[in-house]
């Protein structure tokens, strides 16, 4: 593998110079073999290639990029980021299926394993409970059934996963839309650690790259990319996660989407897309069935359930407060108004179902199933 190593200087004096995207560069590669034998070409034998322009060839014979080549390198180290090449037999295979995937990766933490099932998980910034809740049980089902998890590393839906996925003992890979030294947003520190100690962050951008907004769009054909199929679990209609199921499609990967309430603007998008064809699911077996999935255990912490899917032994009480509480969260003096109940007799059931699992309680005398 020294030889890859070594040739990292002139795979990035190729990649960082502007107005080459990666499918031309990909058909670049197609066409020389390597960067060094591109370098080595000359401006007519490269403009043969399409989609080279003039200027961009220009820059490629006189490799105007060597210097900035040189200083990328070095800022990948000092933050502890690895270089993976287009050619790298660690590259991603289903990543590298893809029309245009990113022929140059910075990647911290560990090797993205090759044989492992890979899912994509997004959804809103600002999710409600119930969004965070899902993704967090989906990733966690996905990772005990040895799936791996792909997101975003962004506020909201993409943490709930990357979160789930840990807490379920899996491999989770984090996408940036910035630099691979940067990260964003701060909130996210900590989780951004915990996945470099027990999984993957890669980022196509070079080191120091802002959030920008245009960043995003791009980075989500890497999620999509990574993964067999892309779920997504909340999502208004003009959401950035629906451009990611728009790339997995085209990808010919397959699109899963969560449903919600009726009354949820949040759930708008993920609606369309079950309108549109993407299949329904509700947990991570719903996903792994499409697969052919046998995994390895069971889903977490189940509650015995009756014929129609209500808990076992409840009393007539307790069925009165679970049909109250839903899968959103309700307030205590609600639960208490709707069932007729007295304050005292409502709290201390909801703490005996709590303890048994059955309910959650929420900051605020608010409750979940």
């Amino acid at each position: 593998m020294g030889t890859l190593q070594d040739n990292r200087l002139a795979w990035l004096a190729l990649y960082l110079i502007p107005g080459l995207g990666n499918a031309v560069l990909k058909r670049l590669i197609e066409t020389f073999g390597d960067p060094e034998t591109i370098f080595r070409a000359d401006t007519a034998e490269l403009l043969r290639v399409n989609g080279m322009r003039k200027d961009i060839a220009g820059k490629i014979t006189s490799r105007a990029l060597d210097r900035e080549a040189e200083g990328e390198i070095k800022k990948a180290e000092r933050c502890s980021a690895r270089i993976l090449v287009y050619t790298d037999p660690f590259y991603p295979a289903f990543l590298r299926e893809i029309h245009n995937p990113p022929m140059v990766l910075f990647i911290r933490g560990k090797e993205i394993p090759p044989d492992k099932t890979f899912i994509g998980v997004v959804g809103s910034r600002n999710p409600t409970y119930y969004g965070r809740n899902a993704a967090e049980k989906i990733a966690m089902g996905l990772a005990r059934r040895d799936a791996g998890v792909v997101s975003g590393l962004a506020r909201g839906i993409d943490a709930a996963a990357h979160k789930g996925c840990l807490m379920g003992e899996g491999f989770t890979v984090g996408v940036l839309g910035t630099g691979i030294d940067v990260v964003y947003p701060e909130s996210n520190r900590a989780l951004f650690r915990r996945i470099e100690e027990r999984g993957a962050i890669v980022s196509e951008f070079p080191t120091g790259t802002p959030p920008e907004p245009r960043n995003f769009p791009i980075r989500n054909r890497i999620i999509s990319g990574l993964s067999r199929g892309t779920v997504v679990v909340e999502a208004t209609r003009n959401s950035g996660s629906l451009i990611t199921a728009s790339l997995a499609l085209d990808q010919g990967r397959d699109v899963f989407a969560v449903p919600g309430s009726i009354d949820s603007f949040k759930s708008t998008g993920s609606h369309f897309l079950i309108k549109q064809g993407a299949k329904l699911i509700e947990n991570a077996d719903d996903i792994l069935a499409e697969f052919g999935f046998a995994g390895r255990g069971a889903v977490g912490r189940s509650v015995p359930k009756n014929p129609d899917g209500t808990p076992r032994n409840m009393n007539e009480f307790e069925r009165k407060i679970y049909e109250i509480i839903g899968d959103y969260p309700v307030h205590m003096d609600d639960i208490v108004r709707l069932g007729h109940m007295d304050v005292g007799k409502v709290a201390g059931i909801l703490m005996k179902m709590e303890l048994e699992g059955i309910v959650r309680q929420l900051p605020g005398r608010m409750f979940v199933r």
